[in-house]
């Protein structure tokens, strides 16, 4: 009510002062850094409201002209909708909280009074008495005052529910005059959607760079170089098939065991990119062959009444597949569970160990790879891995069936 009545004062006596004034120059400048000065009060007043309330009231000014003028920053703010609204809230602000005042002084001290009647009797030591309408009680003493501290009870709820319901109207109030208007909601919700996935899709093409890197430099430091020496093993054999067949045949045997290495190491790559045991079979499958490879025994529990689609399944694959690895790498666990079940419209994908904990999803690394992964279909992904253990990864995919 005390800034209500300030802010109230001040509009009365400067806007009046500034428009009387306005048939000299005087009372222009005055009229602008007046209407400086409300915006103040209302990006001020947001904040009472948020600490107040704990509603949060989102700016719905528009963006002021580029430039240093302030002329045109000024005309920019006369010509905002948001610039009156704060105007208009300001000016009714001190009736509204007047009332909220009147209201909250009688409830609280009708219900102060009647709570500690006893005590007001045994201290004025005449008696009291309490009346409502035609109905009136006499207490002269503070055992006869007691009844009358019952009903004060009645009047506390009443008075809770009452500044509860002060405050709610209040927030709505402020809300509604302060806010942005519906259709600046719809915008700022558009823009922030927008901006979200355009940091969806720039984490996606970093995650398919990385992936398309990591791909090359397994071809060129693996299979190629064992096909490169498979092929040179040939080479020397076939040169050597006359003069020399024993050696020959070693060489020949030597590039046969490069070649199984060279399809295995290519088998692991392919395997990497897109199981086909994943597009064979889905994920429960695909999963029990990761854990039957982890070093820890790992539970595996698929609760999917339907196949996601498949870019859902191979995310939730490499989710699992990279926590897995982690593990054995990092968490020294005994034991690890994965757990993926659908949420309404969500697939939920967990992984736990009973490992020491500790992991962060630092930039570049293969949690943050995995949270690039999540992002490119709105999905996010939560580490939670305090020192000691445990270590819960949980990606959260949507998905439309």
């Amino acid at each position: 009510m005390a800034f209500g009545l300030g802010w109230f004062i001040a509009l009365v006596v400067g806007l009046s002062l500034s428009l009387g004034l306005l048939i000299i120059w005087v009372g222009l400048p005055m009229l602008a850094l007046m209407m400086v000065a409300w915006r103040f009060g209302a990006m001020l007043e947001r904040q009472l409201v948020r600490a107040a309330f704990g509603v949060r009231i989102a700016s719905p000014y528009r963006r002021l002209p580029e430039g240093r003028n302030p002329l045109t920053k000024l005309k920019g703010m006369a010509g905002d909708p948001a610039t009156w609204k704060d105007l208009a809230y300001l000016a009714v602000l001190f009736p509204i909280t007047l009332v909220e005042f009147v209201v909250s002084v009688t409830v609280w001290a009708a219900t102060g009074m009647l709570l500690f009647m006893p005590v007001i009797v045994a201290l004025d030591g005449s008696g009291a008495e309490v009346g409502v309408g035609f109905v009136s009680y006499w207490a002269g003493n503070p055992l006869e005052a007691l009844p009358i501290s019952v009903g004060g009870l009645f009047f506390l709820v009443l008075a809770m529910y009452v500044t509860r319901i002060m405050a709610i109207g209040h927030s709505a109030f402020a809300g509604l005059m302060l806010g942005p208007s519906p259709s600046q909601k719809e915008n700022l919700e558009l823009r922030q959607r927008t901006e979200h996935l355009r940091a969806s899709r720039a984490r996606g093409v970093d995650a398919a760079e990385f992936e398309r890197r990591r791909i090359e430099r397994d071809l060129h430091d693996g299979a190629q170089q064992r096909l490169l020496a498979v092929a040179m093993d040939i080479g020397r054999a076939r040169a050597k098939l006359d003069d020399d067949p024993e050696g020959a045949r070693a060489l020949i045997e030597q590039a046969h065991d490069g070649t199984k290495e060279a399809i295995s190491e290519l088998r692991d790559l392919a395997r990497g990119i897109y199981p086909a045991i994943l597009t064979d079979r889905g994920l429960d499958p695909a999963l029990s062959g990761l854990a039957g490879r982890a070093p820890v025994p790992v539970e595996v529990e698929v609760d999917l009444p339907e196949r996601p689609p498949a870019a859902v399944e191979s995310i939730a694959y490499f989710i699992v597949a990279e926590s897995l690895a982690n593990i054995a790498k990092y968490a020294r666990a005994t034991r690890a569970s994965v757990r993926v079940a659908r949420d309404d419209r969500w697939v939920v994908v967990e992984v736990i160990d009973n490992g020491v904990g500790g992991a962060v999803a630092r930039p570049k690394g293969g949690l943050a790879g995995l949270a690039d992964r999540a992002a490119t279909i709105d999905g996010m992904l939560i580490v939670d891995s305090p020192p000691g253990g445990p270590t819960i990864v949980r990606a959260d995919l949507p998905c439309n069936w």
